[in-house]
């Protein structure tokens, strides 16, 4: 009897669950609908200038022709391809960072203060010098969203390798475990959610890293395409591209949340 109870309550439990979930997704499109219909009312009704807002529907019709011609799938493809790279190589440098600091901790004391003075530079600043320093090319842009996202990477992770609860250690130690050990079988797996956050994170600032050297030196990318627009007066490119950039962001968010789920049940 009680075996059933259980099992009924967990099966309560679980459609709860998924009725939450649709009602979160039910009131996230219709914030989203609500927001693209004030937009295109707004523009029609000239409550916004419709020259520099834009609307919906020239946005569409330019996302509509330029992927028919092709230009807008090849700007799309290098902006990706520079995000994805810039954000894979900051978050591996960052943990691998971070997993250096906490094998020495004496290292990590000294490197302390230059750590939070790299945090608080304003990393975008460094632009110029990275692209004289590496030339106008994909290098440098990429360069510019791995660097944003490493410093970030590498606190955020280090701070969670040292919160994992000291009693797991002291376990391990007692059974003679060497630090690599602690590291691979307490340290490490107990960070998982903090890494997961970090990805998160890491998302949105490669995607800005990105942007903004192809604003300063590239000749394709929806960077290239906004600045392209501002100087052209063709707002409606301008809007198309940041539309673009954000729903490219939403996936690549959409990527980690999947990640997470499979790393927390494989952990578990």
């Amino acid at each position: 009897m009680t075996r059933e109870t259980d099992q009924q309550l967990h099966e309560n439990y679980k459609h709860n669950l998924k009725r939450e979930k649709r009602f979160v997704f039910s009131w996230q499109i219709v914030i989203l609908v609500a927001f693209f219909g004030i937009w295109e009312l707004a523009s029609r009704m000239y409550w916004i200038d419709p020259l520099i807002f834009s609307s919906p529907s020239e946005v569409c019709m330019v996302l509509i022709n330029k992927f028919a011609d092709g230009s807008m799938l090849m700007h799309t493809q290098v902006t990706l391809f520079e995000t994805v790279l810039g954000f894979l190589i900051g978050t591996f440098l960052g943990v691998m960072m971070a997993t250096i600091l906490w094998s020495s901790e004496r290292f990590s004391n000294i490197m302390d203060p230059y750590l939070v003075i790299m945090n608080a530079m304003p990393k975008v600043a460094l632009g110029p010098i990275i692209i004289v320093a590496m030339g106008p090319g994909y290098l440098s842009i990429i360069t510019m969203g791995a660097i944003i996202a490493v410093v970030i990477t590498t606190l955020v992770v280090y701070s969670a390798f040292r919160e994992v609860d000291p009693n797991y250690v002291k376990v391990l130690k007692s059974f003679k475990a060497t630090r690599p050990q602690i590291f691979k079988e307490a340290i490490f797996p107990a960070a998982i959610p903090a890494m997961i956050s970090t990805l998160k994170v890491n998302v949105g600032l490669s995607w800005v890293g990105v942007v903004v050297g192809e604003f300063l030196v590239s000749n394709e990318g929806l960077g290239y395409l906004i600045v392209y627009g501002f100087q052209v007066f063709d707002f409606s490119l301008v809007m198309s591209s940041l539309i673009l950039i954000a729903i490219f962001a939403a996936l690549m968010y959409k990527v980690v949340e999947r990640i997470e789920v499979f790393l927390i049940k494989r952990v578990g």
